[in-house]
């Protein structure tokens, strides 16, 4: 004789009489997987920029007044909020962590720059920053060489480009590089021989 159909209705009783059906279960199954479904995937860690190298960054980049920054991945602001609060810029920062955008959009408020420096959750290979006259970066080398034709495709020709910690790759040599404190800084100009590549 077959034990099975006594055991699985021995269990079902079971659980219906202590309330462990499998509802509540699944229920907070479906919670859990939503809530994992809500958290983006980073494709890069959090790793603040110091600000010694903030303020390097912005120096070759020559920010002032009349720009306006777009940080890509921009964390916690810093790079933004420093911009508008030291050079009068206009910043916005991307980021796709909401936890970030959210601390950025404080810190901006504890600046008194909110008037001047925004700040979004978005999907950077999504985004237009086509009105930028400098875009800052702190990614991944990978990353990096993702976003490279949609910066030659999206900037005007004169636009800065400034890369804390990796370059654009073989492609796209930097025109200067920068060392603070151990780390480097990489800095490029939109070109038109960068425009024809994408068109």
């Amino acid at each position: 004789m077959n034990p099975q159909p006594r055991r699985r209705t021995l269990l079902l009783s079971t659980a219906a009489a202590t309330g462990l059906m499998m509802f509540p279960f699944g229920r907070a199954l479906a919670q859990a997987t939503a809530a994992t479904a809500a958290t983006p995937r980073l494709d890069v860690p959090y790793v603040p920029t110091p600000q010694e190298v903030v303020d390097k960054m912005l120096d070759l980049a020559k920010v002032g007044k009349n720009d306006t920054l777009f940080d890509l991945g921009c964390g916690d602001g810093r790079i933004v909020v420093t911009a508008a609060k030291e050079r009068g810029a206009r910043g916005t920062g991307i980021d796709i962590d909401p936890t970030r955008i959210a601390e950025a959009k404080e810190n901006a408020k504890k600046a008194g720059v909110s008037d001047r420096a925004q700040f979004r959750v978005g999907d950077l290979f999504k985004t237009d920053f086509s009105t930028a006259t400098v875009v800052t970066l702190y990614l991944l080398p990978t990353i990096n060489a993702r976003l490279r034709p949609q910066l030659w495709k999206q900037l005007k020709v004169g636009t800065r480009v400034v890369s804390h910690a990796f370059d654009m790759g073989s492609e796209w040599p930097a025109e200067k590089t920068v060392e603070v404190d151990g780390r480097t800084i990489y800095y490029w100009t939109i070109t038109e021989a960068n425009k024809k590549e994408v068109a």
